[in-house]
């Protein structure tokens, strides 16, 4: 029964694979065609059956743009990031998808020794610190048996040398994960969907404004109360903005 099971998943499997390569070959048919909403339809019958990858995403972004629909076209972009960070073209879109935003936001560098040990742990996502902590124990296990076994003392010597360096090296790919851990689970980031968003001193409609956000601006979700959210920007301001203004990535 069980065999049954796995055939029919796979054979299921292969089927969805099947349609939703048909309609993402047909979507982008649609927008080389010019066919901008119909391309969009085709790409986000895909997102509805569960599939996502970095390319599906960017094609959405640059649909979404050539509409000059703001918020969509630099939301897709950044999903794409997210799954695709080191990607030049999409960076290259972004870049004009955002020079159709309204609000200009400063950003308040980082600097001193924080900023260097965030550049350092975002050198790698979390899973490859992770690995890196893996090898570090299996080497230094490996120097530690050549050091016991050894007769000669020039090869204990390089053998302890060598087990001392991937225990600072595990220590240092253990502490990396873990900050990576923390920065990615309190990375929540968030693009304002409205034309012009209220964003509020307090989580009500009757506290003060305290500024306003156009669409497409990006922002970084601290807190949820109710149905509001306490954002921040790049430039330090805090407020807080309904939670239909706003879609999270």
């Amino acid at each position: 029964m069980k065999r049954i099971v796995y055939i029919f998943t796979f054979f299921m499997s292969i089927v969805s694979y099947a349609q939703n390569n048909t309609l993402f070959e047909q979507g982008n048919t649609l927008y080389n065609d010019g066919n901008y909403i119909e391309a969009i339809d085709k790409y986000t019958a895909i997102l509805d059956s569960g599939n996502h990858s970095a390319s599906l995403y960017f094609n959405l972004g640059n649909a979404h743009y050539k509409l000059n629909h703001i918020a969509p076209s630099i939301y897709y972009y950044e999903k794409a990031l997210q799954l695709s960070p080191n990607d030049k073209e999409i960076k290259n879109n972004m870049v004009f998808a955002k020079n159709m935003t309204i609000d200009a936001v400063d950003v308040i560098p980082e600097a001193g020794f924080s900023k260097i040990i965030k550049s350092v742990t975002n050198l790698m996502s979390f899973e490859d610190w992770a690995k890196l902590s893996v090898i570090s124990v299996m080497l230094f296990v490996i120097l530690f048996l050549i050091y016991y076994f050894a007769y000669s003392s020039s090869r204990k010597r390089l053998a302890f040398i060598g087990s001392a360096v991937s225990i600072f090296l595990l220590i240092a790919a253990l502490s990396f994960a873990f900050q990576k851990y923390n920065l990615d689970k309190n990375n929540k980031p968030a693009i304002v969907f409205v034309q012009e968003a209220q964003i509020k001193s307090e989580p009500n409609l009757r506290s003060e404004e305290s500024f306003k956000l156009h669409e497409g601006t990006k922002v970084q979700i601290l807190d949820t109360v109710n149905n509001w959210k306490k954002i921040k920007l790049t430039d330090g301001k805090t407020g807080w903005i309904s939670n239909e203004d706003i879609k999270e990535l």
